[in-house]
């Protein structure tokens, strides 16, 4: 009940995002008319169709991407075919003719049936609850942390009636907020007509609003531009009842597993949300006392452990123990690695014992070979549990990356912090823990990795104006090459001769998958405008392993000292394995720049961007 109440609430904020607007035209456009036979039915019929589309898209494929896009083009045509009518009724009545006739018919049978319904009653909701499927297929929420929540756990766990009962929450609360909008607007509307006769107007300027919506939404605006543009914090919000209403609960079962991916941490979901999300901890040092959040989970359900046999709960009674939840490829694991290494090796032998779990992102981070080499250029000597079945990930009702668990000799979860930062009050838990055990002599400084190299670094992200992107077709966003992004079969693509800031496109011959895309034939190019400091992008050799070589260039000129450190000052560099690869660290100022990598040899697979 909790989870369908954060979902609820979470679907009534969306009426605050700036990318709901291209969809109140629609909404709009019912005021006047009755609530119950119009209104609500065009609701129910836009929260239903909602929550179908997005269950199956959560775990359905590729083939419900394409359904989708159709869907939307029919729901477009729809819609414009309304805004139409409203502006021009002498033209609707020529061209709804054939329609008012077998109107006519079904209309006069409905009554027939229920005579007490009124005079056009069932058609009329019937109409609007079609209306309504319509709108449900144009609608494209900004995914805030609640839906990330929601979706990424049906892509975890599997289609289930819970997520598609979570989701339809989530619409409700949508349709809710929009509601109260009708009610409010329809009462507005109706003031406006008795004061200034202005009716006529008022419906064809609805019909424009209308076709604006439809062309808003035909150009890409709606996921694009004012899912990056927001005149409230609505993802804080949403975060903000996450926190309140969820609090953590290591022995509960987890929503999901993403990111959306935003600037402190990464979600599971990384994507679906976003980009990375916001860091977020327990109960800190200063208190005299830390809570207890639950108990260790037993660690069961790893498929293999690196530098150590298997570990229990109870084989740690009596240790203190960090649990960090990492994946090699994540830029904000990476970030962190210098802070947990030093913590293993200062307090080691005064009973500390730091328990990696690697729980993976993309396939290629489920090869335990792939994962026992990072391990190793890493310079990891403490235990590393291989999570790719989620086990421990789930046991903890864990949703982020990084994440850290601060257990206590009894075995006791006394804190945890998510994503980057905060390093030092972390510290300062491990301290405390080390002392209520018992321990003598416990240092009371903090280790600083202020000169950590290369993507060890602390990000810059004060300078950071691009969000993590992921190329594959299922979670991409801002593609801008002018062909369109296929699903699942090769095409030809044209790179953008001008992106705007955070758009991308390819050229040449590429295949899109659902999270990567790969080149088919010959050469090609991914070009980005991005603002950061840094910028990696997680790349891959071909199927057969060959070494793929590239050339990077920044506003179309070699890099120069701006360059990665995987990549020369020429711009060249090599695809050796998989992982995440630094190509760009500007050294002067920071501004909107052109990158461009140019891969010379085909097979290469590109996931995700990330920004520093």
């Amino acid at each position: 009940m909790l989870l369908i109440l954060l979902s609820y609430l979470g679907g009534a904020l969306t009426i605050v995002s700036p990318c709901i607007l291209p969809v109140l035209p629609f909404v709009f456009a019912r005021t006047g008319q009755p609530f119950v036979r119009s209104g609500l039915p065009m609701l129910a019929g836009m929260a239903l169709t909602f929550a179908l589309v997005a269950t199956l898209a959560a775990v359905g494929g590729g083939w419900v991407v394409q359904a989708n896009q159709y869907g939307r083009w029919l729901a477009m045509a729809l819609m414009a075919f309304f805004g139409l009518t409203l502006m021009l009724p002498h033209l609707a009545d020529r061209l709804t003719k054939p329609l008012v006739a077998l109107g006519d018919k079904l209309s006069s049978k409905a009554q027939a049936s229920d005579a007490a319904t009124g005079d056009g009653v069932w058609s009329g909701a019937r109409a609007s609850f079609l209306l309504g499927i319509a709108t449900g297929l144009l609608w494209a929420p900004c995914a805030g942390p609640v839906l990330g929540l929601v979706l990424t756990g049906a892509a975890l766990n599997g289609a289930s009636a819970g997520t598609t009962l979570l989701l339809l929450a989530y619409a409700a609360g949508a349709a809710t907020s929009l509601a109260l909008a009708l009610l409010i607007g329809g009462k507005v509307f109706s003031a406006m007509k008795r004061s200034l006769g202005a009716g006529e107007w008022i419906r064809r300027g609805l019909g424009v609003a209308m076709l604006g919506g439809v062309a808003a939404i035909a150009s890409g605006l709606d996921t694009g531009l004012l899912t990056r543009v927001s005149t409230v914090a609505t993802a804080g919000l949403e975060q903000k009842l996450i926190d309140k209403l969820s609090p953590h609960d290591p022995q509960g079962d987890a929503m999901h597993g993403s990111s959306a991916m935003m600037a402190g941490g990464a979600m599971m979901s990384r994507t679906a949300m976003t980009g990375k999300g916001p860091a977020m901890h327990g109960a800190g040092p200063a208190d005299d006392t830390l809570p207890v959040e639950g108990k260790l989970p037993p660690l069961t359900g790893a498929v293999d452990w690196l530098n150590s046999a298997p570990l229990t709960a109870a084989q740690l009674k009596g240790k203190v123990v960090l649990v960090d939840f990492w994946t090699y490829s994540c830029i904000n694991c990476l970030r962190t690695m210098p802070y947990v290494k030093a913590w293993a090796e200062k307090y080691r032998d005064q009973g500390l014992v730091v328990i990696g779990v690697h729980a993976p992102e993309f396939a290629f981070e489920r090869d335990i070979g792939n994962v026992r080499k990072a391990i190793k250029d890493l310079g990891i000597t403490y235990p590393v549990a291989v999570d790719n079945d989620y086990a421990i990930w789930r046991a903890f009702g864990n949703q982020y990356w990084p994440a850290h668990y601060f257990i206590d000799a009894k075995g006791q979860i006394r804190h945890h912090h998510f994503g980057e930062g905060e390093y030092a009050q972390s510290e300062q838990v491990i301290q405390q823990l080390l002392e209520e055990a018992g321990r003598k002599d416990v240092a009371n400084t903090v280790v600083s990795a202020e000169d950590a190299k290369g993507v060890q670094q602390a990000a810059d992200m004060g300078q950071v104006a691009s969000p993590e992107t992921y190329l594959g077709y299922e979670r991409a966003r801002n593609f801008a090459s002018p062909e369109g992004q296929a699903a699942d079969q090769p095409r030809s693509y044209t790179a953008p001769s001008q992106p705007a800031l955070n758009q991308w496109g390819l050229a040449g011959n590429w295949l899109s998958q659902p999270d990567q895309v790969t080149l088919n034939q010959g050469t090609g190019r991914i070009v980005y405008r991005f603002h950061a400091r840094d910028l990696h992008l997680v790349l891959g050799p071909g199927k057969d392993g060959k070494p793929v070589r590239f050339r990077v260039t920044i506003d179309g000129a070699a890099p120069g000292a701006n360059h990665g450190t995987d990549v020369g000052v020429d711009g060249s560099g090599t695809i050796t394995g998989q992982r995440l690869y630094q190509l760009v660290r500007q050294s002067g100022s920071i501004a909107d720049r052109t990158f461009s990598i140019e891969f010379l040899d085909p097979g290469v697979q590109a996931y995700a961007f990330t920004f520093g």
